[in-house]
């Protein structure tokens, strides 16, 4: 018989932030909660090993899925890839301990569970197939159509990460959640995360964005690490921003 879940709190797109993480951590419901999924991209930021420590201390109620920032880390390591597009993410990969590595390596690239009010839930990183492919809000029905080729018809929620903007929609009929980032938020400060059972609830967790910064510029050693922190914990690319970037990846002109 397959295990039936209340209550699923899902954090994405954490990117080594320790201090957000732990302020999600601290929400009641968070701590309540029968399982934390991570949809990926958890630790290419200023914190990795801090981050990954804490949320392994977290025991078995945690889900794990590996983003594409993952992977990338695990590839530069291994010798795979020589550089990373993300300019952190070489200090990232530098920072993790060799057994943290090895446990990136082993995570899956999605998840099903099912989840009290809404049935089999898959978990993925950007899609269901690919861990770096775009889909966004607006994303055109034919794209949808694309993405979900495929997919199990029993799986009618869908949630993923990626592109850093919490949003909820129906899309070839399945229902598409996307929890916003914890760690770098597009559009709007805070830690961004989602609860899940029997409906969908986005949520974001204030914390104290100028204490993190200067928390983050003590802690971490990369070069630059001040605008870094300045940049992404204040959510200074706004959702605007970020659409027309991500457009091109989503097929539009």
């Amino acid at each position: 018989m397959t295990d039936e879940w209340g209550r699923v709190a899902v954090l994405s797109d954490i990117h080594g932030v320790l201090p957000a993480l732990e302020a999600v951590l601290a929400e009641p419901e968070v701590a309540a909660a029968d399982r934390v999924v991570l949809t990926g991209d958890i630790t290419a930021g200023p914190q990795p090993a801090e981050v990954l420590d804490l949320l392994r201390a977290q025991g078995e109620r945690v889900l794990w899925v590996a983003g594409n920032a993952d992977r990338e880390l695990v590839e530069y390591r291994r010798g795979k890839r020589s550089d990373i597009p993300d300019p952190i993410g070489p200090f990232a990969a530098s920072a993790l301990r060799e057994e943290q590595v090895d446990f990136l390596e082993g995570l899956p690239a999605t998840r099903t569970l099912t989840v009290r009010g809404l049935g089999p839930v898959l978990f993925c990183h950007a899609t269901p197939r690919d861990d770096e492919e775009v889909v966004l809000v607006d994303s055109r029905p034919a794209r949808w159509r694309e993405v979900f080729e495929g997919l199990d018809e029993k799986v009618r929620t869908v949630v993923c990460g990626h592109t850093h903007m919490p949003y909820v929609r129906l899309a070839q009929g399945r229902l598409v959640v996307n929890p916003g980032s914890v760690g770098m938020p597009y559009g709007r400060a805070g830690a961004h995360w989602c609860l899940l059972g029997p409906g969908t609830d986005l949520r974001v967790t204030p914390y104290d964005v100028p204490a993190a910064v200067a928390r983050l510029v003590a802690e971490c050693r990369y070069p630059g690490i001040a605008e870094w922190a300045d940049t992404y914990l204040h959510a200074r690319v706004t959702d605007t921003q970020a659409l027309e970037a991500f457009g091109p990846r989503d097929g539009r002109r």
